[in-house]
């Protein structure tokens, strides 16, 4: 079993309130994490919170470009929390290993084919939509058996992209 240390370097995280949003703080949390037996540190850069507005590409690079690249110099299993392509590009050429895409490729249609083409492990999980809305598309008739569906539909799609099987991760998600 492995153990994934949450890193949030956002101002406005759902589950740590902002307090790693710098790279000095987000690093020494993430060595700390290291300490304590993580096996992975999940970096991400944008808050999925509900009702989270969304930032741009550029901001989100710049907030966890450096952490990643910073981690990875000490060793750390790095995995990338993001929903964009050029996002993961980059954190995998920072030294990120893991691709851990809360929107399973559905808020980017690129995000299947990067992952295939990078050989990256790829964490797929279930969502219905951005966090803006996200409340309002988790009604489920039979929870389920929908997010068994949608979940196969989106490794069916991120397979055909190329994703090799024994890199994919499934994660029932946050959207339901």
């Amino acid at each position: 079993m492995l153990v994934m240390g949450i890193l949030n370097v956002t101002p406005d995280s759902f589950s740590d309130g902002g307090e790693f949003e710098t790279r000095e703080t987000a690093v020494a949390h993430g060595l700390a994490m290291l300490a304590e037996g993580a096996d992975i540190i999940d970096i991400g850069g944008e808050s999925t919170r509900p009702g989270a507005q969304r930032i741009t590409e550029e901001e989100e690079l710049a907030r966890v470009i450096p952490v990643i690249k910073e981690l990875a110099e000490h060793g750390a299993v790095i995995s990338i929390d993001t929903m964009r392509s050029g996002v993961a590009r980059a954190a995998v050429a920072a030294g990120a290993t893991y691709i851990n895409d809360v929107s399973g490729g559905l808020a980017d249609a690129q995000m299947h084919h990067v992952a295939a083409e990078l050989g990256s492990s790829y964490i797929l999980m279930h969502w219905r939509g951005h966090s803006i809305d996200m409340n309002s598309k988790a009604i489920y008739g039979d929870v389920v058996e929908e997010v068994k569906t949608e979940l196969i539909e989106q490794v069916n799609k991120a397979l055909a992209a190329g994703v090799a099987k024994e890199k994919l991760i499934l994660d029932p998600g946050i959207g339901f």
